[in-house]
């Protein structure tokens, strides 16, 4: 069996220094170009293959991202982390992901793994608050860039939508269709994008002194969640339907949809508005094309790597956030009420 060549090896065969080829390897520019033209044609002929592993407890960390997201059945995230891993592709990197699925226990471990694996920085759209984990990790040399979350202080950069400006496009698109009646679905207000876009909900409806707004709890921000509140409302009868619905998401939108049109008693928009968030690709395509608010899935996971990378290059980075404002896209389930 032939014994894999060893950087020793390289090194003998191009003349060099070993220390030279690790240059070649790691820090081309500090090496002459005849000299990196012998050492990489000698690691052309030789077939020798580098040992990340160990180069990485060597420099400290390796040219892996974690990244951690709420949910990645989501499109939305599915979206984000495509983007991301598109990006960091062309810095030849690759990313590690991890899905909490809403869970703080899963977020931890995933933060202990990735930070055992050494990566060189942490991409996160966090549970809850993990402040205190994340300066640990900064203090061990992985920086962390927030994701579909602004950060609070200026510990951490981050990249994110401003959601209570999407709540308000969602609730005031509503009103301005004539619906007065208005009800919001969106899981638990914990997650810190679900409180912001009912707090911009809440700040429309204000304006309105004739309209109210009931909130209606979901187990979850799923299509079966938005289904089980739909069948709740079809439950209520039509004299305590709401005529205008914002979900937090489309998934749950999608939900309520399939809820009140499977017994043809309820029509969409006829009956009800109804509006989703993230216009995720299965929104156009519904029973009853749904309005939502979009977000700019690509720009979210590009702009992490390029925040993330901003933070390992710079000894002293100067933390940024980064907001984009949601887009109002109207479709067939918020025509305007005869």
């Amino acid at each position: 069996m032939n014994r894999t060549a060893s950087i020793k090896d390289v090194a003998t065969h191009a003349g060099v220094a070993v220390g030279t080829v690790s240059n070649v390897l790691n820090y081309p520019d500090r090496v002459s170009d005849r000299t990196k033209e012998r050492v990489l044609s000698a690691i052309d002929e030789l077939g020798f293959v580098r040992n990340d592993a160990a180069r990485q407890l060597r420099v400290g960390h390796s040219r892996t991202i974690g990244l951690i997201v709420l949910d990645v059945g989501n499109p939305f995230f599915t979206s984000v982390v495509r983007a991301a891993e598109d990006a960091a592709a062309l810095q030849g990197s690759a990313v590690l992901l991890g899905d909490s699925g809403h869970d703080a226990g899963r977020e931890a471990n995933y933060i202990d793994l990735f930070q055992e694996q050494r990566v060189q920085g942490l991409l996160i759209s966090p549970v809850g608050d993990v402040t205190d984990r994340l300066d640990l990790l900064r203090e061990r040399g992985v920086p962390t860039v927030l994701v579909d979350r602004l950060a609070d202080e200026s510990k951490f950069s981050s990249v994110a939508v401003d959601d209570d400006a999407g709540g308000y496009l969602a609730a005031r698109h509503l009103l301005d269709t004539g619906r007065r009646r208005l009800a919001f679905i969106g899981g638990s207000t914990s997650i810190r994008q679900v409180a912001d876009r009912l707090q911009g909900a809440r700040r429309a409806v204000k304006e309105e002194p004739d309209a109210t707004l009931e909130v209606l709890d979901a187990e979850g921000q799923t299509v079966l969640a938005g289904r089980s509140v739909g069948d709740m409302l079809v439950a209520r009868g039509r004299s305590e339907l709401p005529d205008g619905i914002f979900c937090a998401n489309d998934l749950l939108a999608l939900g309520v949809m399939q809820s009140l049109t499977m017994t043809h008693t309820f029509r969409i928009p006829g009956d009800v508005a109804l509006i989703g968030y993230d216009d995720i690709d299965f929104a156009a395509s519904a029973v009853v094309p749904l309005s939502s608010i979009r977000q700019p899935t690509q720009l979210l996971g590009r702009t992490a790597i390029e925040l993330l990378s901003e933070e390992v290059e710079s000894q002293n980075p100067v933390h940024r956030s980064v907001v984009f404002t949601p887009e109002l896209v109207v479709r067939q389930s918020t025509a305007a009420a005869g």
